[in-house]
């Protein structure tokens, strides 16, 4: 006759014991691993295999361990918990430690029943793990089972890796390169949207017809979009070009998706506003309809808004949850390491006579093909003023750039109508800070407008072929000169190319120009995404000769492919602007893959290059850089500039010198009769954006969580969970006592590096699954930092990082089990004699488990989590005067101050251990208060969400596990001296 078990009970099966979960039937039990994780469920038939009830075993007083033996156990047992019974249901199974800010987004989710969220926080704040958290919480808690990301291609890889990797989210991608594949594995009739949980989806491949129609009948019920700006147009988008008419597509999809009302929907954008008060509008309109016509004047509408909009600065959040932020003390105050400071410096450089003669006359070419294009049509002379400016634009970048350009076709000579020579030409020529099109875009344009380049042009390229090389080439003579400069301070910069020969040209020059110990690449858009990353792997992990050799620099010669969304902070530290562009947003992008959060630098370098002589470099810097540094410096943040503005300034510069040349453009922009108007136009539009940026951030703020709500939810996370002081005190004793070698250079940072060649084997093979085989194999220092923003090969000092996880694993394992060759840190028995106690006073870790009711939208969720707590008493166990938790806490510090005798210390804990029996009252009764403290944590961060609190239910499984007993003994007369861990 078989038993039946309770969810939360033990039992024993296949030489381990489990934790019962709901899911459990009588012929079929769905066990977990205790202290294991969700993935570590297991499916057991009864009639078929061994169960058996289980009791957790009391210690033995045979085993004893050393002061700090209990320490060591708790946070490694409070490091195994992947289901934590607080309300925050994923914090405990992630591999990344939030910042508290990050935490706000979240919060404000949770007081929702369909989530709908717009979160503008600044570039390099964390977006990505901002939304991370909240699906990972959602479908932890059963309010979303499915999830979609849409986002650009360029950056589908990193949101792949990033949801698996921190949040342990598999999703699959659904690109233009990946459908086929994906649909030869559907059944008849079947959407890969059905079959594929989690996806992430090209926004531009999505929004063609055939697909978009299955997305919108499939969608999941939870959706994230990434560059949410470029998803929306302003009302007056029809008159624009092919960018808008791109975000009109995406904002239609959007709209469909958006309409369902019980569907989630994250909406992300470090630029929601972009000048345009309509397409604000619209963005607003997705995360709910009346969004869109709030009076947002009004108090009533803006704290409408503030429950779904979140917007901060980097001064915002640097310093967060201190007495600034109305709290009481700076208890719970984190510090984010932002770099603290842009270092900027415009170089001017001045062309060889040769290349002022092949520019001259390359400018003399332009303006007789546009008078005479003039005077055939409009469709002519807007095919002409496409070609002359690629001409031009590739003529300043490189002599490479320049030859490619003067014998390839231009794409709008193909146009029918001026309108159709606009939309091919414009994407190629210009740097719209809304181009959706960054793919393809840093190919070199053509000149030429017919098949065969005519002569004229066929003889500037060969002259512009034969400048290549720093004799005749001043800017890459100039840029030889400032990389030696970055790399002899220690920077490891990218260099920034508008144009893919310019890239290859600028590789090929530098190699063997820059240092023994200087390594270079290339990434262009010649390269798919993958590839992308995978070569910027190579030049941030280098050859095996280069390992761990602080000398070597790397130096990447990248185009604007990599300018939006991948994150090269963890490698990189300095931007070189090779070539200007066009639009001051751009190299904005640019400095944001660098200047972000987990930068280790607090001073990122920035150098602009620009040609003082060139007639183009100098008055696009005038005009718009120095307007856009002037509205950063005012109002602290940067605005984007409208494409308008950015295209009017750059169209002025290309007529101006077309008309006097290049001599003639060394005179002011604005001093030219006829556009002085234009720019006082120019200069209101631009005010007027910055204007409506500020007012949008100061009126909006997020002010719907309290500092003091965060907090207090912050307090209660790491008080189940511990924080960042308690892992970095647990990995280097755990580490040093499994006999690994550490050096701690104590010099401020907290990080520390650590070689494993002297370890157990069980625990080498844990790191090598998590930090790579080479690594642990070749017994390299593998850093261990306090950032939790680390590179590939590093371990990052928090509770959910799995090679943290993995010394856990291992200091818990070896501790349950007696017989574990090797060294053994953690015991689950010790006794300390110490003056920190005036009395006897024992320590208990005890483990406690309990069975959740999670009522949800898609129905009531039964759930066992765990929590680990230290109770202390003073006297016996018959007659124990119970201690608060904090006094019971502070004995993790207490030292020895005296020798214990090895069968003194086994007679005194033998006697806790016998009076075990008498504390289980106390015991239960902790259990219950502590389940009443987790109905009320869970209610109080759904406060607004009345539904989904009423069915709550946190009760506690009897009986707790008691893991550890240690006791401290006040010192008495002096006894032979002997380690406890001996003992």
């Amino acid at each position: 006759m078989s038993l039946t078990y309770t969810a939360g009970s033990l039992v024993a099966a296949r030489g381990r014991e489990w934790v019962v979960l709901p899911e459990s039937a009588p012929d079929m039990l769905v066990l977990r691993p205790l202290g294991g994780s969700e993935d570590d469920v297991a499916a057991v038939f009864p009639a078929f295999e061994e169960v058996r009830p289980a009791e957790f075993a009391a210690p033995s007083a045979t085993d004893l361990g050393d002061q700090r033996a209990a320490g060591l156990l708790r946070t490694a047992l409070r490091i195994g918990f992947r289901s934590g019974a607080g309300p925050f249901r994923s914090l405990a199974s992630i591999a990344v430690e939030p910042r508290a800010y990050q935490l706000v987004p979240l919060l404000m989710a949770l007081r929702q029943r369909t989530v709908r969220l717009l979160i503008s926080d600044d570039v390099g704040i964390g977006k990505t793990v901002e939304a991370g958290l909240i699906a990972k919480e959602l479908l932890a808690q059963g309010e979303a089972t499915r999830l979609a990301v849409l986002c650009s291609p360029t950056l589908a890889e990193q949101w792949q890796a990033e949801l698996r990797e921190k949040f342990g989210i598999d999703a699959e991608l659904v690109l233009a390169s990946t459908v086929s594949r994906l649909e030869r594995g559907l059944e008849l009739g079947q959407s890969l949207f059905d079959k594929h949980p989690y996806t992430i989806i090209s926004t531009d491949f999505i929004k063609s017809t055939r697909h978009r129609e299955d997305f919108v009948r499939r969608c999941p019920d939870l959706v994230i979009v990434d560059e949410a700006h470029s998803c929306v147009a302003a009302d007056d988008a029809a008159q624009s070009g092919t960018s808008s008419s791109a975000n009109q597509l995406r904002y239609e999809l959007l709209r469909r998706v958006s309409a369902q009302e019980d569907r989630h929907l994250l909406l992300l954008t470090a630029t929601p506003h972009s000048g345009k008060e309509s397409a604000f509008r619209n963005l607003l309109g997705l995360v709910r309809p009346e969004l869109a016509t709030l009076n947002l004047e009004s108090p009533a509408g803006r704290a409408k808004l503030a429950e779904h909009f979140v917007a901060r600065k980097r001064a915002d959040v640097r310093d967060y949850l201190t007495k600034e932020d109305g709290l009481a003390d700076d208890s719970l105050a984190e510090r984010t390491a932002f770099p603290s400071d842009r270092w900027t410096k415009d170089e001017p450089y001045k062309l060889t006579p040769a290349y002022r003669a092949l520019l001259d006359d390359a400018i003399a070419y332009a303006r007789d093909r546009v008078t005479a294009a003039g005077e055939q049509g409009r469709r002519e002379a807007r095919i002409a003023w496409w070609s002359v400016i690629a001409l031009l634009r590739s003529m300043v970048s490189s002599p490479a750039a320049a030859a490619q350009t003067l014998k390839t076709r231009s794409e709008s000579a193909a146009a029918r109508t001026a309108r159709e020579a606009d939309v091919l030409g414009s994407p190629v020529a210009s740097d719209s800070a809304e181009n959706d099109r960054l793919e393809g875009m840093d190919v070199a344009p053509g000149a030429a407008e017919s098949e065969e380049a005519g002569a004229r042009l066929l003889e500037l390229s060969a002259r512009a072929a034969a400048l290549t090389g720093p004799a005749e080439d001043a800017k890459l003579k100039a840029l030889t000169r400032h990389l030696k400069g970055l790399i002899a301070d220690g920077y490891h910069p990218i260099v920034f190319c508008r144009y893919i020969p310019t890239a290859e040209y600028l590789a090929a020059q530098l190699e063997g120009k820059l240092g023994r110990k200087t390594r270079i690449a290339a990434v262009t858009g010649t390269l798919s995404p993958q590839q992308r990353l995978e070569r910027i792997e190579q030049l941030a992990t280098g050859a095996p000769e280069d390992a761990g050799d602080p000398a070597v620099r790397r130096v990447l010669i990248a185009t604007d492919c990599l300018s939006e969304g991948v994150n090269l902070q963890h490698h990189f530290d300095a931007v070189v602007h090779y070539d200007l562009a066009w639009n001051p947003t751009r190299h904005d992008q640019r400095e944001g893959r660098v200047d972000r959060y987990g930068q280790k630098r607090d001073q990122v370098r920035v150098i602009t290059m620009y040609g003082e002589d060139n007639g183009i470099d100098g008055k696009v810097l005038e005009v718009l850089f120095k307007k856009h540094r002037q509205i950063l410096k005012d109002l602290g943040i940067s605005v984007s500039v409208p494409d308008e503005t950015a295209s009017g300034v750059t169209d002025a510069v290309v007529e101006w010198l077309l008309l006097h040349g290049r001599q003639g453009s060394q005179e002011s922009l604005f001093d030219l009769d006829g556009h002085q108007e234009s720019f006082d136009r120019i200069e209101r539009e631009w005010n007027s954006a910055a204007e409506r940026e500020k007012t949008s951030r100061s009126k909006y703020a997020q002010r719907a969580i309290h500092p003091e709500e965060v907090a207090r939810e912050v307090a209660a996370v790491r008080a189940a969970l511990g924080g960042a002081d308690e892992v970095r005190g647990f990995a280097l004793d755990a580490l040093r006592d499994l006999d690994a070698l550490v050096r701690d250079p104590r010099d401020g940072s907290g990080d520390f590096t650590v070689r494993t060649g002297g370890t157990p084997a069980g625990l080498r093979d844990a790191l090598a699954a998590t930090l790579g085989g080479r690594i642990v194999e070749e017994d390299r220092e593998i850093p261990f930092r306090t950032n939790p923003a680390i590179a590939r090969g590093e371990v990052a000092l928090v509770r959910t990082d799995p090679a943290i996880g993995a010394v856990a694993a291992y200091v818990l394992d070896s501790a349950l089990d007696p017989n574990t060759p090797g060294p053994r840190p953690a015991r689950r028995c010790g006794v300390i004699t110490t003056d920190a106690v005036k009395t006897r006073t024992t320590l208990l870790l005890v483990r406690y488990r309990f069975h959740l009711t999670l009522p949800s939208r898609t129905g009531e969720r039964q759930l066992v989590a765990e929590d680990a707590r230290l109770l202390a008493y003073e006297g016996a166990p018959a007659r124990a005067r119970w201690l608060d938790d904090d006094a019971a806490a502070a004995l993790l510090a207490a030292g020895a101050t005296a020798g214990t005798h090895e069968q003194a210390a086994r007679n005194a804990i033998a006697k806790d251990l016998a009076g075990l029996p008498d504390l289980a009252e106390h015991l239960t009764a902790y259990g219950t208060r502590l389940a009443a403290e987790l109905d009320a944590s869970h209610r109080r961060v759904r406060k607004a969400n009345e539904e989904i609190v009423r069915g709550l239910k946190v009760v506690p499984q009897e009986p707790a596990d008691v893991l550890g007993v240690y006791l401290y003994l006040p010192p008495v007369a002096s006894a032979p001296l002997v380690s406890g861990a001996e003992a």
